[in-house]
């Protein structure tokens, strides 16, 4: 199984940035093999809400980003350290929400990352916005 765990939330003024980590340790297991590296992401969630797809990084390195993301938000991993960043620039406070790493028993990821991909997750960090 693979353990994540998150830091880097906190308060911010709008137009502030932040960037999270998500250690990652253990291993995923895909097609009966046990593995390293695998697809990774990040997803946000606010109270009554659905969590939210963010940005994918797949183990080909291939990053995705939905539109909430785009432009603004920077996933990137650093594997020496088995680490997943996800920098954010240009905060609103729309963006106020608990952010949450995952890790998925594949390699690469969906073209579209959808929760039900994602088998692992981190307990969350929060992210408040303010105007």
């Amino acid at each position: 199984d693979v353990q994540l765990v998150e830091s880097g939330g906190g308060s911010v003024q709008a137009g502030g940035s932040l960037r999270l980590s998500c250690v990652a340790s253990g291993y995923a297991t895909v097609d009966g093999y046990r593995r390293l590296t695998y697809c990774m992401g990040w997803f946000r969630q606010t109270p009554g809400e659905d969590r939210e797809a963010l940005a994918t990084f797949g183990d080909d390195g291939v990053t995705r980003y939905t539109d909430s993301a785009e432009g603004r938000f920077t996933i990137s991993k650093d594997y020496i350290k088995n680490t997943l960043y996800l920098q954010m620039n240009s905060l609103k406070p729309d963006d106020t929400a608990m952010y949450y790493c995952a890790a998925a028993d594949r390699l690469a990821c969906n073209t579209r990352a959808a929760i039900s991909d994602f088998a692992y997750w981190g307990q969350g960090t929060q992210v408040t916005v303010s105007p």
